[in-house]
C-alpha cells in the first residue's frame, strides 16, 4: 500500500471522533498501513489517553455530540493538548462547510487538516509527513535536554572547581584577626582570594578577579593561581612576582581577557604591608580615626601588557586598623532601581564598625550588601577582612 510505514517503526496515533463508524474506518486504514492506533470518542477521553501515555500524532476531529457544527469543543481542546504535549503533531478532520474552522485551528498551532471525505493515500501521506515532523522536533528537543544537562554537569563541575580556589580556613596571624568571605552567584566567575603563610612571621594576601563570567573565566583563574602559589615566597617582592605573572599570562591568555590582582606580603611582627596591586579595586584601610587609605600602587592589569613595570607600596598597620581586599561584585550589586551599593557605602561600613573582630566585621559587610540587593547577586561578591589588634 501506498505511503504503508515500517512495521519496525510502528508510530502511535491517537484518532478522536465521536462517530463510531469513521473511528473504524480510520483505524482500519492506519491498521493496515503499519500504525499501531487508540480510538477515543470525546474531548476528555482524548486528555486522559495523553496523560496515559505517548503518541506520535493526534487526528481528530473538531466537532463532538455538544457541538456537531461550531467546532468550538475542538478549538477549546486544541490549548489543553499542548498543555500536556507541545511537540504532539496534530491533524484535525473537517467537513467541506467548516474549513474556516481548519484554518483557525492551525492558527492555534494544528499542523495540518484532512477534509471528510478523505482520500486514503493523501490522508496517509500527511500522517507520515507530520509523524516525521514530529519525531525530528522531539529528537531536537532531546539534543537540546542532553546539551543543557551536561551543561549543568560542567557548571556544577566548574563552580566546585571555583570553591576549591577559595581558603577553607583563614591562617592565624599572631596580633591580626583576619576574616574571608565568597557569595556565589547564580553562574561561574574569575574571583580568587588567598591568605598562606610563609612562616610565623610572613603572610601573603592576595585578591584577583578575572574579566567575564562562566567557565573560561574560572579556568584561567584556576592556572593563574596555581602559577601565583608556585612562584609566592617570601623571597620574591610583590611587584616581581605582578611582573612574572603578567609575562606568563600575556602569552596564554585568550584575546580580551585579563586579571586584576593585588598580592601583598605582610610582616607580621613588623605589622608592615608591602603590596602591588595589578588594575584592581583598591582595597581599603581604615585608621582608628575614620582616614580612608586606598592602596592602588602597582600598575596595569595582568595577561593585557607584556611590557608593563609593576611598582610596589610600603604601608605601616597601626592598632585598630581595618583592612578590606573585595572583588567588584561587592560594590556592583545593584538593587531593584538599579543602584549599585558602590564603594561609598562600603567605607561607610567599615568606619562604623567599632570592634576588632574580622568575622563579625565580614558578616556585617555582606549582609549589608545581601539586604541591599535582595539576595540577586549578579557577580561573585568577594571579600577579605584584616583587623589589627
Amino acid at each position: 500500500m501506498l505511503n504503508t510505514v515500517a512495521a519496525a517503526q510502528a508510530p502511535r496515533t491517537l484518532i478522536a471522533d465521536d462517530q463510531p463508524d469513521v473511528l473504524a474506518a480510520l483505524r482500519l486504514l492506519l491498521k493496515g498501513a503499519g500504525y499501531q492506533t487508540a480510538a477515543v470518542d470525546s474531548p476528555a477521553a482524548v486528555l486522559d489517553a495523553l496523560k496515559r501515555e505517548k503518541f506520535d500524532l493526534l487526528l481528530m476531529d473538531l466537532n463532538y455530540a455538544r457541538d456537531t457544527t461550531s467546532g468550538k469543543e475542538g478549538l477549546d481542546l486544541i490549548s489543553r493538548i499542548q498543555a500536556l504535549d507541545h511537540d504532539l503533531p496534530i491533524i484535525v478532520m473537517t467537513a467541506w462547510a467548516t474549513v474556516d474552522l481548519a484554518v483557525e485551528s492551525m492558527r492555534l498551532g494544528v499542523r495540518d487538516f484532512v477534509q471528510k471525505p478523505w482520500e486514503n493515500s493523501r490522508l496517509l501521506g500527511k500522517l507520515k509527513a507530520q509523524i516525521d515532523y514530529g519525531r525530528r522536533q522531539r529528537d531536537r528537543e532531546a539534543a537540546t535536554q542532553s546539551r543543557e544537562r551536561q551543561l549543568k554537569l560542567e557548571l556544577d563541575e566548574a563552580r566546585e572547581i571555583q570553591r576549591g580556589l577559595m581558603p577553607r580556613r583563614m591562617p592565624h596571624l599572631h596580633g591580626f584577626s583576619i576574616a574571608n568571605a565568597w557569595q556565589p552567584a547564580r553562574g561561574v566567575s574569575g574571583d580568587y582570594l588567598a591568605a598562606f603563610k610563609f612562616d610565623e612571621s610572613r603572610a601573603a594576601l592576595c585578591v584577583a578577579d578575572v574579566a567575564g563570567k562562566g567557565v573560561p573565566a574560572a579556568l584561567l583563574m584556576s592556572n593563574m593561581q596555581a602559577v601565583l602559589k608556585s612562584w609566592a615566597s617570601e623571597g620574591i617582592s610583590p611587584s616581581d612576582l605582578c611582573g612574572k605573572l603578567n609575562k606568563l599570562m600575556c602569552a596564554n591568555t585568550p584575546l580580551r581577557k585579563f586579571i586584576t590582582c593585588f598580592y601583598s606580603d605582610l610582616d607580621v611582627a613588623k605589622r608592615k604591608l608591602t603590596f602591588t596591586n595589578a588594575g584592581h579595586n583598591p582595597p581599603m584601610l581604615v585608621r582608628r580615626n575614620g582616614e580612608c587609605i586606598r592602596l592602588d600602587e602597582g600598575g596595569p592589569v595582568i595577561g593585557a601588557f607584556p611590557g608593563s613595570i609593576f611598582t610596589q607600596r610600603e604601608i605601616q598597620l597601626y592598632p585598630g586598623d581595618k583592612l578590606l581586599l573585595f572583588t567588584d561584585g561587592v560594590t556592583e550589586a545593584r538593587n531593584a532601581a538599579g543602584e549599585e551599593f558602590a564603594e561609598d557605602r562600603l567605607q561607610a561600613c567599615l568606619r562604623s564598625y567599632a570592634g576588632r573582630n574580622a568575622a563579625e566585621l565580614r558578616t556585617v559587610i555582606l549582609n549589608e550588601v545581601t539586604e541591599f540587593c535582595a539576595g540577586n547577586f549578579d557577580d561573585d561578591a568577594t571579600l577579605m577582612v584584616l583587623i589589627a589588634d
